[in-house]
């Protein structure tokens, strides 16, 4: 008797890959740039997207998908900074999926937006590998989480386009080597470009939000 092996996780991947491809087809054609950020708990990722929602929500449409395994509190802290919010619960899922992202463009509306940013799940190795239909991967690395994270997590620096340094400003607080960080992190994406920032100080802000608004700008309806 002949055995067959049925990947499953495999098909499961197909077929949020092809829901994803889907929704990116939709999203260019309607001209809204989708950021999926990424990042381990407590990097900083809501106090990021607060502080860029200060400025960049007032310059153009942007809505904002918060993915968690549980409660509002992200998205409440992200709300009244002039974007429209949803707040997606996964019940245990350690990552958004392209389905989870379909029913929240539904409910959210994405009519006239310029900018959508997905605020993904914490975790550095689930969403390595399920595309949301963005257009942009960003992931964040805290100065309190060591310089090896890149090297053990290297499928989502590898699959980013951008690596955003957060907390820069308690970094020799906490012994932070920049050097063997930025090191590690070229060796596994070479690819990869990286910013410094510190929200709570506005330190490398600047530079963020001139990242993200040139990106915008190469950006229309396809």
């Amino acid at each position: 008797m002949s055995t067959k092996v049925l990947d499953i996780g495999q098909a499961v991947l197909q077929k949020n890959q092809g829901l994803a491809d889907s929704l990116r087809a939709e999203f260019r054609a309607k001209g809204v740039f989708v950021l999926n950020v990424v990042s381990s708990p407590g990097s900083g990722k809501t106090e990021l997207l607060a502080k860029t929602l200060d400025v960049i929500a007032s310059e153009v449409p942007t809505g904002v998908i918060v993915g968690d395994l549980a409660t509002d509190r992200d998205a409440a802290r992200l709300e009244g900074r002039g974007a429209g919010v949803l707040q997606v619960n996964t019940d245990g899922y350690c990552h958004l999926e392209a389905n989870m992202v379909r029913e929240a463009v539904d409910r959210l509306g994405i009519e006239g937006l310029r900018l959508l940013i997905i605020e993904n799940v914490g975790n550095l190795v689930c969403p390595s590998t399920h595309d949301l239909g963005e257009e942009m991967r960003v992931v964040l690395l805290s100065v309190t989480e060591g310089e090896d994270k890149p090297l053990k997590y290297p499928g989502i620096f590898k699959s980013s386009h951008l690596a955003l340094v957060t907390k820069t400003d308690i970094g020799e607080a906490v012994g932070w080597d920049r050097e063997t960080a930025l090191a590690n992190i070229r060796a596994v994406a070479p690819q990869i470009e990286i910013l410094e920032v510190s929200a709570r100080k506005g330190e490398g802000m600047d530079a963020w939000i001139g990242f993200l608004r040139k990106a915008l700008a190469g950006h229309g309806p396809s």
